[in-house]
């Protein structure tokens, strides 16, 4: 059958879309083969099993952590009584119930793994490389065909549970990305570890992964190629964005104690069939679009992705999404919001926002001072989606516009916190956002 020039013309831009859109839905997969399908398929059943279909549980569980975080510490104090006893009587300043978990150990080198107990919100239980061996990355290069024993690239493809520790400070330039493997904790604690001036992290149809104490910033797209990407396996792997951390189908992931910025697209997503994930104790700079949580309006399956993201600092020059949602379930509390240049939280396509003792500071322009943004949805539509706030401390003229329920934030525990006024103690609960330095033989 002969085929006219405009069929022809249709048919190119037809294969054009898909030689476009595929890598894309397949994050920077070019060669989908049986060792990527197999992980997709595991990915997708970690999805069903790390969902938590009473998600008002797991908040209610953080929420209570705070209050008796509070108490033990003094919860008729202002912040600047706190933070004078933290400073001239408490044994270690860890300031909230994550970090008190595990900051006060002067050993804290020989029970490094003591921190893989230390996860709440929706990573409450993500182990990481507990039970494993420790890996220490004694050479910051990269090579990613032959990865050198030693590298932090050989380390995180390898079989097994590992927890992976560095020998000292170093900068990491990576050449493409760095494709991790499940059951795997980075600790960069007592060394100052910079990955940076080149590829990103990408947690792709992973499980059980943390991410401590290293700082990631001026992350740059790279060309793809062929790449290790398992113990014994290579991929096909096309241009990467310049993700700081791009998760990718990921269940049970913990962030903490990161300092990010100046990365080329997001600072972290989290995309397609991610679920369980707690972003704490983090601080970040320097960005425009920080967190994309859903890539789709029309990947259904996200409509189980849960999120946490507490007690970070969203500091100077960022623009917006911190963060912005697709179809999930996030939790943002006892953050620290030193201003934005557009907005601060955003959504498309119903998410469910709940914002609990977060301070929310405005930018001086008057048509930036809302907190929310809306998207792709007209407000007929939106005022059914349930964006809740509780005990948020508006400053410089912000306002946070509701939406849904008036009594939806309840059920998912704001009750619980609400009495303590928590939103006024939040400079106190991020004091040591971003990473920390640790020395051996004192608390962190």
């Amino acid at each position: 059958m002969a085929i006219s020039k405009n069929q022809s013309f249709s048919l190119f831009l037809f294969c054009l879309f898909f030689v476009v859109k595929i890598p894309r839905l397949q994050a920077h997969i070019a060669e989908y083969d049986d060792y990527w399908r197999e992980r997709e398929l595991q990915a997708k059943e970690n999805l069903e099993k790390a969902y938590n279909p009473n998600p008002e549980d797991v908040t209610k569980h953080f929420n209570d952590h705070v209050v008796r975080t509070l108490m033990e510490l003094g919860t008729n104090t202002t912040t600047r009584d706190l933070l004078q006893k933290t400073n001239k009587r408490a044994p270690c300043e860890s300031n909230n119930p994550i970090d008190r978990c595990w900051r006060c150990d002067p050993n804290w080198i020989r029970n490094r793994q003591r921190l893989a107990d230390c996860a709440l919100g929706f990573g409450r239980g993500t182990t990481g490389g507990k039970n494993g061996p420790i890996y220490v990355v004694t050479d910051p290069s990269d090579d990613v065909i032959d990865p050198k024993p030693g590298t932090l690239r050989h380390a995180v493809i390898q079989h097994g549970p590992l927890w992976i520790t560095f020998a000292r400070g170093m900068i990491i330039t990576l050449k493409e990305e760095l494709l991790m493997t499940s059951n795997k904790t980075i600790d960069g604690r007592g060394a100052n570890v910079h990955i940076c001036y080149g590829a990103g992290i990408t947690v792709q149809f992973v499980n059980n992964v943390i991410i401590h104490n290293v700082h990631i910033h001026h992350i740059l797209p790279k060309n793809g190629g062929i790449v290790k990407d398992g113990a014994s396996h290579f991929g096909l792997r096309t241009r990467s964005d310049g993700d700081g951390i791009s998760l990718f189908g990921a269940t049970h992931i913990w962030l903490d104690h990161l300092s990010m910025y100046k990365c080329s697209d997001g600072i972290i997503d989290a995309i397609m069939g991610c679920t369980a994930i707690t972003i704490s104790n983090c601080h970040f700079t320097d960005h425009n679009d920080v967190f994309l949580f859903g890539a789709s309006d029309a990947y259904l399956p996200d409509k189980k992705m849960q999120i946490t993201v507490a007690f970070n600092h969203f500091g100077k020059k960022l623009v917006q999404r911190m963060p912005r949602v697709r179809l999930g379930f996030v939790h943002v509390v006892n953050n620290e919001y030193t201003y934005w240049l557009m907005y601060a939280i955003g959504g498309s396509s119903n998410p469910t926002i709940i914002s609990q003792g977060n301070r929310y500071r405005a930018p001086h322009n008057l048509a930036a001072k809302e907190v929310c943004k809306r998207e792709y949805a007209m407000p007929e539509e939106w005022k059914n989606w349930n964006w809740r706030s509780e005990g948020d401390l508006m400053l410089n003229g912000a306002t946070f516009i509701q939406s849904g329920d008036p009594n939806a934030s309840k059920k998912f525990g704001a009750d619980q916190i609400l009495p303590f006024n928590p939103a006024h103690k939040v400079p106190f609960l991020v004091k040591w956002s971003g990473t920390l330095i640790c020395v051996p033989h004192k608390p962190c």
